[in-house]
């Protein structure tokens, strides 16, 4: 049991849906809440498929289905993270909504690359190795459903916040998303260097 929790906490952890509401302040300016809580669900429907398929499948997809090592995956998505955390710093919260791509794509877009990412998957695959197949899916449900029900309670929060003091709240989340690249930014270098301790053995460098 405490297994299940601690990893339970901590894909809640790095779903992290204070971090996700930031990215999506357009996107809650932009849609009416019953619209938003149904593109969090499904977003969310899909993020828990995939994580689902990593927890139960683990390295074999990576190893026999991609036929590649899962430290290319880290370096890679690494990478992916930085060059978005740097477009934070210099673009702000804008950044990802360039990413996003189409509002009729958008829970899609949420799914990836805000929910689906290199750590989210990397967890999903240590609940796996951690936990029985039907435990380690339980826990990403339980995760995803209290993530979107934080992501629906700040929701509410800031429609009751906004009209009073909407400077305040465009202002604050601009500094939230830019303070925000900094973690994505060094959580980014954490799995190029997660993935490089895994390759560079193998190439007889360590």
């Amino acid at each position: 049991m405490h297994t299940f929790i601690q990893t339970t906490l901590l894909i809640l952890i790095l779903l992290n849906p204070f971090l996700v509401i930031v990215y999506l302040v357009d996107v809650i300016n932009k849609l009416s809440r019953p619209r938003f809580l149904s593109v969090l669900v499904r977003a969310g429907l899909i993020s828990t498929v995939v994580f689902s398929i990593f927890a139960v499948l683990g390295d074999a997809i990576f190893a026999r289905f991609l036929q590649a090592d899962f430290a290319s995956f880290q370096i890679f998505g690494g990478v992916i993270f930085l060059l978005i955390g740097i477009q934070f710093v210099f673009h702000g919260n804008s950044a990802i909504e360039g990413l996003r791509g189409e509002s009729e794509y958008i829970a899609g877009a949420i799914a990836m690359p805000i929910m689906i990412g290199p750590g989210t998957i990397s967890i999903s695959v240590l609940a796996g190795q951690r936990l029985q197949s039907v435990l380690a899916v339980l826990a990403i449900i339980v995760a995803m459903v209290i993530c979107i029900g934080v992501m629906m309670l700040l929701r509410i929060v800031h429609d009751y916040v906004r009209p009073k003091n909407e400077k305040l709240i465009e202002r604050y989340m601009e500094i939230a998303g830019r303070i925000t690249s900094i973690v994505i930014g060094t959580f980014a270098v954490e799995m190029i260097m997660q993935g490089l301790k895994e390759w560079l053995p193998k190439l007889g460098v360590l």
